[in-house]
């Protein structure tokens, strides 16, 4: 029993992991975030299952032309309700990346429904027996998949020259822009990609949890959380988060039940923020002079 709450609890904590990822990324290069990432979680999963069930479109064509339209969405939210804000230096970003969001999730409430669809995956179906307990092969890929994404995402920004840019952009834009990097590019990249992970991770989660319009705004928030427990400018320690998380919720809702999961998993950010405010891997910003 212990055995499959942790491994349960792994596999919605990479999932986690990987949402917490995009705040980290976005904040990293622009010391903003994108506070609808939970409705980037839903739009995946929602695209995803109308090209897929609805219309029947091979699965490797719907994962794909999904993540692209999660691209794009990542886009509009850098242009209209970040780059306006951030470049006066107001943090108005804050309400208008959620009132986004809330509007997204408004607008496909209207057009696919209010009600839950189940999203048939052959990798749901039968139950893998692990150490005498059935799980199902996707909660077995999932930690998998982010950690491949984590690490892909690792050796780009670190081997490659595009990365290098990238990064160099992040942490000095003043010089950045000296060199010729299109340091607002970077920005606009970053929120791009914030939101093809979070599309990813609806995807992964959708035949698990269903599909719905409302699915994803609770795991925006611990996506969140898994950010500021882990540290924000720590990628590996938010990686390393999620998956405490994800297992301390597991074995509160095995053990105590469904109702205490949300109460253990928030406690922990409190307590988090409150013996280490930059997260448990995070550092202090150094102040240049």
């Amino acid at each position: 029993m212990l055995q499959q709450f942790i491994i349960s609890g792994i596999a919605i904590g990479s999932v986690y992991s990987l949402i917490a990822l995009g705040f980290q990324i976005t904040y990293s290069v622009s010391n903003t975030m994108n506070f609808s990432q939970g409705a980037s979680v839903m739009l995946g999963a929602v695209i995803c299952y109308l090209f897929n069930i609805t219309w029947g479109w091979h699965i490797l064509i719907a994962i794909p032309l999904s993540l692209i339209i999660c691209a794009v969405f990542g886009l509009i939210i850098e242009r209209i309700a970040v780059r306006p804000f951030a470049v006066d230096g107001s943090n108005s970003w804050l309400l208008t990346t959620i009132a986004l969001g809330i509007i997204v999730e408004n607008l496909v409430m209207l057009t696919f429904g209010k009600e839950v669809r189940a999203y048939p995956s052959p990798l749901v179906q039968t139950p893998i027996d692990i150490f005498g307990f059935g799980l199902f092969p996707l909660e077995l890929l999932t930690p998998i998949i982010s950690l491949a994404i984590a690490l892909v995402l690792r050796l780009t920004f670190t081997r490659t020259l595009w990365g290098k840019a990238f990064l160099a952009a992040s942490e000095n834009p003043d010089t950045a822009k000296i060199m010729g990097i299109n340091v607002e590019g970077a920005i606009a990249f970053a929120f791009a990609l914030s939101t093809v992970l979070a599309g990813i991770a609806g995807i992964l989660i959708a035949p698990i949890y269903n599909v719905s319009a409302g699915m994803a705004t609770l795991l925006g928030l611990k996506a969140f959380a898994t950010a500021i427990i882990g540290g924000l400018n720590s990628p590996w320690g938010i990686a390393i988060a999620g998956i405490l998380y994800g297992i301390g919720e597991s074995l509160a809702a095995g053990y105590l039940g469904g109702n205490y999961r949300e109460i253990i998993g928030f406690a922990l950010v409190i307590l988090t923020l409150t013996l280490k405010p930059n997260g448990l891997f995070g550092k202090g910003q150094i102040s240049k002079i």
